[in-house]
């Protein structure tokens, strides 16, 4: 009977009716998309720019909470593994959606080293936040740009001017502060942290030098798929099956890991970025925040000191690369 009623309508009334269902479709999805476009995140301001810059920060310490509660049974390696896994599922759909194309690269040579340093960065992050206060990591974390000046004058040949030297100087005083070298509150875990952050700048050393003829949703893929490939082996030799809750938390953070560039591309299509740079010292407050309500985590006087001379020296070069750019 359904056969013969569908049968018996005419090609004319059918043809109108697919259009009028594909017209519906499309005004409902035109309609949603102008929606969500035109709501208060998605347009441009100030504010705006700040909301995405505290969601950067946000998401980060929540993956440093997911990596800490996952460590409590799983192993880095196969953290690791799993974060970059479903990294690399997530960002596969956009690579498609923009055609082949975006799959071919002229450095594989680039994309190998940078994985290679990202299975370094990553695992010593993994490993740091399990075995240090959340606000403590966080903070060592912050000397990257201090690493990142040195390295780009010798492996970038950039010219670098007194001010910013001594602007990084001042940065490391406060690491030393933090870490206590040669005396008893000394902790080489600390210096765990500090390799990641090393590694970090090398990272951001090699995208500032492929940027220029490598797509970003090709070294988001190939930095994804090279690091999954990685910390296959190691994952395999400490190898436990994650449980369904352990599977969900590990699909979270490599999710975040992607939500973190998301929220990186809107905050910077809001506003300059120069106006975000004292945004991302929130995610110390952060930080330190979750550490102690759920961790019981109170950060020491020394640790808010460094703080202070890290955070100082890091908004000064930030600032002060932002007014020379101005100026040419």
């Amino acid at each position: 009977m359904k056969k013969y009623t569908y049968m018996s309508q005419s090609p004319t009334d059918t043809s109108l009716e697919t259009i009028d269902k594909i017209a519906s479709s499309q005004s409902t999805h035109n309609w949603l998309k102008e929606i969500i476009l035109s709501s208060w995140f998605f347009q441009k301001g100030y504010l705006q720019g700040a909301f995405w810059a505290c969601m950067i920060c946000l998401v980060s310490v929540s993956n440093d909470v997911l990596m800490r509660y996952l460590g409590e049974r799983l192993h880095v390696a196969e953290i690791i593994f799993f974060r970059f896994l479903f990294s690399m599922i997530t960002v596969v759909p956009l690579m498609m959606s923009r055609g082949l194309t975006l799959f071919k690269t002229n450095r594989p040579h680039l994309h190998v080293f940078r994985a290679i340093l990202g299975v370094g960065a990553i695992g010593a992050c993994c490993y740091a936040v399990n075995v240090m206060p959340l606000s403590e990591n966080t903070t060592i974390m912050f000397s990257q740009p201090l690493f990142f000046l040195p390295l780009a004058v010798l492996l970038l040949k950039e010219k670098v001017d007194a001010p910013r030297w001594i602007a990084t100087l001042f940065g490391f005083a406060g690491l030393l502060i933090i870490i206590q070298p040669g005396s008893e509150t000394f902790n080489l875990v600390a210096l765990i942290p500090m390799a990641a952050a090393f590694q970090f700048a090398l990272l951001d050393i090699l995208a500032k030098k492929m940027v220029a003829t490598e797509n970003t949703y090709s070294m988001l893929f190939y930095f994804a798929f090279g690091t999954t490939i990685g910390a296959f082996i190691p994952a395999i030799i400490f190898w436990q099956t994650p449980t369904l809750a352990e599977l969900g938390l590990l699909i979270l953070l490599g999710i975040g890991a992607n939500l973190i560039q998301v929220c990186l591309i809107r905050a910077f299509s809001a506003t300059d970025a120069s106006a975000l740079m004292p945004f991302r010292y929130v995610e110390l407050i952060f930080s330190a925040l979750i550490g102690f309500l759920l961790f019981s985590e109170v950060p020491m006087a020394l640790i808010l000191e460094g703080a202070a001379l890290i955070i100082a020296a890091t908004f000064y070069i930030s600032y002060y690369e932002a007014k020379k750019k101005n100026k040419i």
